[in-house]
């Protein structure tokens, strides 16, 4: 194989493997791989408890935050039971949080989850990479008496 194969490739394998990681899409995740997230945060709900998965998605564990991918749980009343961005949300009420628009998200999200058993919601919230307001698209799964959510920024 002349140096000119080898060379295309190791660049199409070394691409392929970045795209699979994350690092050659960009800084951003993708819709698709925020619903990958919930659902898989949603099975290590049923499969490890509750009180465990939580911890694991608020210590920001590598398995469940990826770039500006992060997992956060409410339950119905729009208390935060885990929060990948910013554990000190974790334990509040924050059924009345508005973004920069005056929109209410979580109210909004506790009375989507009432009719939806999934949804895409959209609001403005802190990208944790650059630090600025941006508009957010968060995927929702309704788990018992809670909602599982991990959103991307546009």
């Amino acid at each position: 194989m002349n140096t000119a194969v080898r060379f295309a490739a190791a660049s199409a394998i070394a691409l392929a493997l970045a795209t699979m990681s994350g690092w050659a899409g960009g800084e951003h995740a993708t819709k698709d791989e925020a619903v990958a997230m919930v659902k898989k945060a949603a099975a290590a709900i049923k499969a490890d408890g509750p009180q465990k998965a939580y911890e694991a998605f608020t210590s920001k564990a590598e398995a469940f935050h990826d770039r500006d991918l992060y997992v956060v749980v409410y339950d119905s009343t729009g208390k935060c039971l885990a929060h990948g961005s910013n554990a000190k949300l974790v334990g509040k009420d924050l059924i009345d949080a508005q973004d920069a628009d005056g929109v209410y998200y979580i109210k909004t999200r506790m009375d989507l989850m009432k009719t939806k058993a999934s949804f895409w919601q959209d609001y403005k919230f802190s990208d944790p990479l650059t630090k600025k307001l941006e508009p957010k698209s968060t995927y929702c799964e309704k788990l018992n008496d809670t909602v599982v959510c991990a959103g991307i920024y546009k």
